[in-house]
């Protein structure tokens, strides 16, 4: 198909591994950063043929730069999207860019000629705001936003890949659009500029994670996240498309007996405790961390990801390997210390 491609936000953690495979496998690779003064240490990290990877300033928040980075791409893999690492007091810190920073790529894309637009969306938008219990969801679900509770984070993908569909459906013309939608991303980590999903593993290493509340969530492996987006941006047909990329549904209290396992020693300050509902209820008067957590207690949320291993052959790494892949990487670049 396209041999051009725009990774947008290529300082990323899904992008990076995605940029990585894409020269790999051959493709001529065109990223975004927020400033250019971040080339130098990005292409570092990437460790690829410089000659295939060409950087352009552009942000979400503003036109300035998208037109010239999509100039010569006929596909688009937009992995950029703000995730923080605390919560926003105002929703719209994060539903604004990520909205907003969508919308401003669809139509660059469109003006460029693109053919194919790869969206990285979220299982955020499909599986939160259900409450306790156990519940199974697959691409034809969304999350509710009328629901009280959900976080800044859910709501701004939620509202995100609703309005690029919506767009594509009016404006979006023979450009096929296609959304992927991960769940908690982990596994290599290759410096100290980490994803914020990253944070669960690192609390729980280095003992800031007191103990455990009745919550979870689906894993999915960074390089089986990159390789879906491979395969999305390349198989025929994917207009309309939408693929959950998750593993197995896994609670806090499981990731902490994984690592206890099978790190010996170095995972001595990982909980061994389980917190009562009603503490972090208490907690969430007062905590955004906890108030964040409150409305999913005891929601078991199975993501199916068979769509995606059917349509496209996909497969993904067992969760345990990414969780100890992610251990490991950050005690072995100091981001923990055991």
């Amino acid at each position: 198909m396209a041999d051009t491609v725009l990774v947008s936000g290529g300082s990323g953690y899904i992008a990076g591994f995605l940029i990585r495979q894409l020269v790999a496998d051959g493709w001529m690779v065109h990223t975004t950063v927020r400033s250019l003064a971040k080339e130098a240490v990005v292409r570092q990290l990437l460790a690829v043929d410089n000659s295939r990877v060409r950087f352009f300033a552009a942000d979400l928040n503003a036109d300035d730069g998208w037109a010239q980075a999509m100039a010569g791409c006929n596909a688009v893999a937009h992995v950029a999207s703000p995730l923080p690492t605390g919560i926003p007091k105002d929703a719209n810190e994060l539903i604004v860019p990520a909205r907003d920073g969508a919308l401003r790529a669809l139509r660059a894309a469109k003006a460029a000629g693109v053919t194919r637009f790869v969206m990285t969306s979220s299982v955020a938008a499909i599986s939160y705001g259900r409450g306790r219990g156990v519940h199974t969801f697959t691409e034809a679900d969304w999350t509710d936003l009328s629901k009280p509770g959900l976080s800044p984070y859910v709501q701004s993908k939620t509202v995100a890949e609703r309005a690029a569909r919506d767009w594509v459906a009016s404006l979006g013309g023979d450009m096929e659009y296609c959304s992927i939608c991960p769940s908690v991303v982990l596994g290599p980590v290759w410096s100290k500029d980490y994803s914020a999903s990253v944070v669960i593993v690192k609390k729980l290493l280095n003992g800031s994670m007191g103990a455990c509340p009745d919550f979870g969530f689906g894993v999915v492996d960074v390089r089986d996240v990159a390789d879906l987006h491979v395969r999305a941006l390349t198989a025929p047909r994917m207009g309309g498309e939408r693929f959950i990329a998750s593993g197995r549904f896994i609670t806090l209290r499981e990731v902490a007996d994984i690592l206890r396992a099978q790190l010996g020693p170095q995972a001595n300050k990982v909980t061994t405790r389980n917190i009562p509902d009603w503490v972090v209820r208490v907690a969430a008067l007062f905590n955004p961390l906890a108030k964040a957590v409150v409305g999913e207690l005891g929601s078991v949320r199975n993501q199916d990801a068979s769509h995606a291993k059917a349509v496209l052959g996909w497969a993904t790494r067992p969760v345990e390997q990414s969780i100890v892949d992610t251990a490991r990487c950050l005690i072995d670049l100091g981001i923990v210390k055991p």
